[in-house]
C-alpha cells in the first residue's frame, strides 16, 4: 500500500479549494504548497530564493516560473511534505505543468491526482463577494455558506477577518477569463494522462469533501 500522496487542484478563484485543502491535510498529512503562501514564508524566512523574491516583488516584478519551482522543490525535502504534497495555485498554465514534470520525473514522483473544482462562474460570483479570510492561517469562511462562529471573526483564534480588495464581481470577472484561457486546459492535460477527477464543486462542502475522500484513498490503496 502507497503511504504517500501527491495531488494537485484545478480550479477557478472561490470553487472551494482553500477549505477542501485543510480538510485534505488534516486527514492525509501531506504538505500544503499554495504559491502565495509559499513566496510569503520565503520572504519571512529570508532564504536566498525569499531575497530574491522580496526584491522582484518590491519592484513590481512577477515571480518566475523557476523561481515557483525551486520552492516547491526546496519544500519537497521538509520533515512537512514527508507524506506527500497538495499543490495549489500551481500550476496555472501549460508550461508550468510541463516545469511540474520535469520536477517529479527527476525525484522519481508521479502524481497520483489532479482535481478539478467545476462551478458556473454565475455561482462563483456569489460566492466570491460574500469570502471572509483569516490572514495569518488562510482559512476561509462565507459569510452566506460557511459563516463564522462569530461574525467577522476567526474560528480558532479569534482574530478580525477580512475581505479581499479584488473579492469583487467586477475583479472576479477579468480573473476568471484570465483561469478559463490559461488555466482550464490543464483539466485536459491531466486527463490525457489518466488522473483526472472531476468535483462538482457547487454541491454542499460534506458531498464535495466525500467525493474527495474517495479519490484520495483510492489512490493510497493502489
Amino acid at each position: 500500500m502507497a503511504s504517500k500522496l501527491y495531488a494537485l487542484l484545478i480550479g477557478p478563484p472561490g470553487a472551494g479549494k482553500g477549505t477542501q485543502a485543510e480538510r485534505i491535510v488534516d486527514r492525509y498529512g501531506v504538505c500544503h504548497l499554495a504559491t502565495g503562501d509559499m513566496l510569503r514564508a520565503a520572504i519571512r524566512q529570508g532564504t536566498p530564493l525569499g531575497r530574491q523574491v522580496k526584491e522582484i516583488m518590491a519592484s513590481g516584478g512577477l515571480v518566475s516560473d523557476e523561481i515557483v519551482v525551486n520552492l516547491i522543490r526546496d519544500n519537497l525535502d521538509t520533515p512537512e511534505c514527508s507524506k506527500g504534497f497538495l499543490l495549489d495555485g500551481f500550476p496555472r498554465t501549460l508550461e508550468q505543468a510541463k516545469k511540474l514534470d520535469e520536477l517529479l520525473d527527476q525525484r522519481k514522483v508521479k502524481l497520483d491526482a489532479a482535481l478539478e473544482f467545476a462551478i458556473k462562474d454565475s455561482v462563483l460570483i456569489e460566492r466570491i463577494e460574500g469570502r471572509l479570510i483569516h490572514k495569518a492561517s488562510g482559512r476561509t469562511y462565507h459569510t452566506k455558506f460557511n459563516p463564522p462562529k462569530v461574525p467577522g471573526k476567526d474560528d480558532v483564534t479569534g482574530e478580525d477577518l477580512y475581505k479581499r480588495p479584488d473579492d469583487n464581481a467586477e475583479s472576479l470577472k477579468k480573473r476568471l477569463a484570465a483561469y478559463h484561457e490559461k488555466t482550464a486546459p490543464l483539466c485536459d492535460y491531466y486527463d490525457k494522462k489518466g488522473i483526472l477527477h472531476r468535483i462538482e464543486a457547487d454541491n454542499a462542502q460534506a458531498t464535495v469533501w466525500a467525493k474527495i475522500q474517495n479519490i484520495f484513498d483510492g489512490c493510497i490503496k493502489k
